[in-house]
């Protein structure tokens, strides 16, 4: 569905109308998958260092099946339209991960990290990593005042592969 939704061309897309085509994505996704794709976070997490390795794993994993369990329950109604050029730069990037995606465990991730990422970027307008996601040196991406702080996100802003550009999150002021 994204791959197609990607060629559309489109002047106006509502935050509803797009909640519905990743919602009818995510409804092919099933346990199988998650667990396909949690394979593939342990074997792309085993060289990060073990205290941040199994949080990463566990928090990716579970995310995975709560929110692809929460975008097909979701009967939200989302006010305001969607950015459609930024959201075609975004699928552009994705697509390429996709393209460059070896092997199934990795090619499940993918597809399910495009429909997560695109559900909360564009529909929910929350942060692509989950709430309390730890990177090194302890810090934590966190939400004070309805502002979400992302302590890596200035880092990652030049890196041409990294979604962070279209994350919703702030860089954290690191002390």
């Amino acid at each position: 569905m994204l791959e197609k939704f990607e060629i559309l061309d489109l002047e106006k897309l509502s935050r509803n109308q797009l909640r519905d085509i990743v919602k009818a994505e995510a409804k092919n996704i099933h346990m199988k998958d998650i667990m396909l794709a949690a394979a593939f976070l342990r074997e792309d997490a085993k060289y990060m260092p073990k205290s941040y390795r199994e949080d990463y794993i566990e928090r990716f994993s579970k995310a995975f099946f709560l929110r692809i369990k929460e975008l097909k329950e979701d009967k939200n109604d989302y006010c305001g339209y969607v950015d459609v050029e930024k959201l075609q730069e975004f699928l552009k990037v994705l697509n390429q991960q996709n393209i460059d995606a070896e092997g199934n465990n990795e090619r499940c991730f993918v597809r399910i990290a495009r429909i997560i990422a695109t559900y909360t970027t564009f529909v929910r307008e929350e942060p692509i990593h989950p709430i309390g996601t730890r990177f090194p040196g302890g810090f934590v991406l966190h939400s004070e005042n309805g502002i979400y702080f992302c302590p890596v996100k200035k880092r990652q802003l030049k890196n041409p592969n990294a979604l962070c550009r279209f994350c919703v999150s702030e860089q954290q002021l690191l002390h």
